[in-house]
C-alpha cells in the first residue's frame, strides 16, 4: 500500500512539473527588454531594433507584437525564426506630443501561454525646446 501511495505521489508531482507553462522568455532572449529614445523632437519619428535570439530546441514563430497605443509600430519578422538564430522586432515611435512616454509592446510567440513585453521609454520636445536642448549639449562638450 505504501509502495502504490509513493509511486502515485511521484506520478502526481512529476505531471505538475510538466504542466508548467512556458512563457516567450523561455524561447526567445531579448538583448535588451527596455530602450530608452532620451530626448527626442516633436513630430520626428524614430525607431529602435529590440534583437533577439531563438533559444528554443525548435523554429520559433513570433505571432503578433502589439503595442500599448497607436503612436507605436511593431514590426515583427514574417515566417519562422531557426532555432538559434537572430531576428529583430522593430519598434516605431510616432513623437506627436511633447511630453515623456513610456510605451510597451506585447510579443507573443506561437504555442507560448505567456507573452513577454519590451518597452520604450523618453522624452519629446517641441521643436523650440529641442533646438534649446541641443544647443546646452553642444555648449557642455566644448
Amino acid at each position: 500500500m505504501k509502495r502504490a501511495l509513493l509511486f502515485f505521489s511521484a506520478f502526481i508531482l512529476s505531471l505538475s512539473l510538466f504542466a508548467q507553462d512556458k512563457t516567450a522568455a523561455d524561447v526567445i532572449k531579448f538583448n535588451e527588454m527596455v530602450y530608452d529614445f532620451g530626448k527626442i523632437k516633436q513630430n520626428v519619428p524614430v525607431n529602435h531594433d529590440f534583437v533577439f535570439t531563438n533559444v528554443s530546441g525548435n523554429p520559433i514563430v513570433i505571432e503578433s507584437a502589439v503595442a500599448s497605443c497607436g503612436c507605436t509600430t511593431p514590426v515583427k519578422p514574417e515566417g519562422a525564426v531557426p532555432k538559434g538564430k537572430e531576428n529583430k522586432i522593430n519598434a516605431g515611435f510616432n513623437a506627436a506630443n511633447p511630453g515623456p512616454f513610456n510605451k510597451t509592446i506585447t510579443i507573443k510567440v506561437a504555442g507560448v501561454d505567456a507573452p513577454v513585453q519590451l518597452r520604450i521609454t523618453g522624452e519629446v520636445l517641441t521643436a523650440d525646446a529641442y533646438t534649446k536642448y541641443e544647443s546646452e549639449k553642444t555648449k557642455a562638450k566644448s
